[in-house]
């Protein structure tokens, strides 16, 4: 496992959070109406889960599992390896589907959707990055 690449990917996924946090604003009403805030918003999401994705795939091509069809299934695999909760793999997984909307279906965000992760999901990506950091 390379742990510079993994550690630069950590430091990566921790610029994307903070840079969430700085620009999610605290009212629904500001991101749907603010084209900047939803640039900012929606790009460090989607990096965040790419980064988080790139990150699982990473360790997975370093195991004797097979690699999965899905990004979906790499965090699956993660929990097979023991290195994530059952709970944070299904957020992740959720994430995933998120980031696939947001990827190629721009135009139909659902605003309150990306503010509640904004608001409450944040943690999702610490909780992984913590896991990822006590294997390295």
């Amino acid at each position: 496992m390379d742990k510079q690449l993994i550690g630069e990917k950590l430091e990566s996924l921790r610029k994307c959070i903070k840079r969430i946090e700085q620009k999610c604003p605290d009212k629904l009403e500001i991101i749907e109406n603010d084209l900047d805030i939803q640039d900012i918003v929606s790009v460090n999401l989607t990096r965040a889960i790419q980064v988080c994705v790139d990150i699982a795939a990473h360790i997975v091509s370093e195991s004797d599992l097979n690699v999965p069809d899905t990004m979906a299934e790499l965090f699956e695999d993660l929990e097979q390896l023991k290195i994530l909760n059952h709970q944070t793999v299904q957020n992740m997984k959720s994430a995933v589907g998120f980031r696939n909307i947001a990827v190629h279906n721009y135009d139909k965000i659902n605003w309150l959707i990306v503010f509640k992760i904004c608001k409450e999901n944040l943690d999702d990506f610490k909780k992984f990055a913590k896991a990822i950091n006590d294997i390295v």
